[in-house]
């Protein structure tokens, strides 16, 4: 039994520019504690930031092109998907992985990521298209100690509450025994970033414990495995929001893969915060 509960947050749907720290002061007030964690998407926030890519204007060159070409549909598609133990549905969109859209992505995460990452079947490096819309993609943040720590600072001026932030990403952390390991490129101290595909295949094959990356906490020190605990039990609360993947998105809205847009984002529910709280 978990000891803590949480509570998902509905706001707006964050849009570049949208001031971050108004949206989630607004967002918790009265409904956070002493000792609360508040736990955020990594995604909105660099949204907000206009941390994202226009995929539509780039250009890609040949690496990214066999990439999309071969290593997409015929390795991921015959053989690390299914040694991945990934759904059949998932599998069979990999085969038919999209060429022009999916050599420009890979020519964006050539451009941010090591070339390990960049092989990963999504999520490149942190890099992801899912509940953005058109060719959009957000960029992992470099900064996420500091974002965490001006969140916090921020709730306590505001609304004089002592509360721990939390900066999370779906992109799971792997565990064996209290070895932590993940492909995102800047998790938690604690959490060992290498490997690129690799790590995410050695963790779906040996069918390791998987849970929701932590980035950043502020206001508290943390081993890993609890802060770990505590992103995994809010991402599980959180949700998806218009899917999760670019290919869920666009079936939800019954368009393409780039048809979705920012209005009908805006008719989902998303949920970027959770409050976390300890059980008494």
């Amino acid at each position: 039994m978990s000891k803590y509960k949480a509570y998902a947050v509905t706001t707006k749907y964050w849009r570049p520019g949208d001031d971050y720290l108004k949206e989630i002061v607004e967002s918790v007030k009265g409904k956070i504690a002493d000792g609360d964690f508040v736990v955020i998407s990594e995604k909105a926030i660099s949204t907000a930031l206009k941390n994202i890519v226009d995929e539509s204007s780039v250009k890609p060159g040949l690496n990214a092109k066999i990439i999309a070409k071969l290593w997409m549909p015929v390795v991921w598609g015959y053989i690390l998907g299914p040694v991945c133990h990934m759904r059949e549905e998932l599998i069979q969109r990999l085969r038919r992985y999209p060429f022009e859209m999916g050599s420009r992505h890979k020519q964006v995460a050539l451009q941010h990521a090591n070339l390990l990452q960049v092989l990963m079947f999504g999520s490149e490096g942190g890099i992801d298209g899912s509940n953005l819309p058109h060719s959009y993609v957000s960029l992992p943040l470099k900064n996420a100690d500091a974002i965490a720590e001006k969140i916090r600072r921020q709730i306590w001026l505001s609304l004089k509450r002592k509360v721990f932030v939390m900066i999370v990403d779906t992109d799971k952390t792997f565990s064996f025994r209290n070895f932590h390991f993940t492909p995102h490129p800047n998790p938690f101290k604690g959490i060992h970033s290498f490997g690129g595909f690799l790590a995410y295949v050695a963790g779906r094959m040996f069918k390791l414990k998987r849970r929701a990356t932590p980035l950043a906490v502020a206001g508290c020190k943390l081993s890993a495995e609890e802060a770990l605990t505590i992103a995994e039990f809010a991402n599980r609360v959180r949700g998806f929001g218009a899917g999760r993947t670019v290919w869920d998105m666009a079936e939800t809205f019954k368009v393409n893969l780039t048809g979705v847009s920012w209005e009908m984002l805006e008719t989902v529910k998303h949920k970027p915060i959770v409050i976390v709280r300890a059980k008494m």
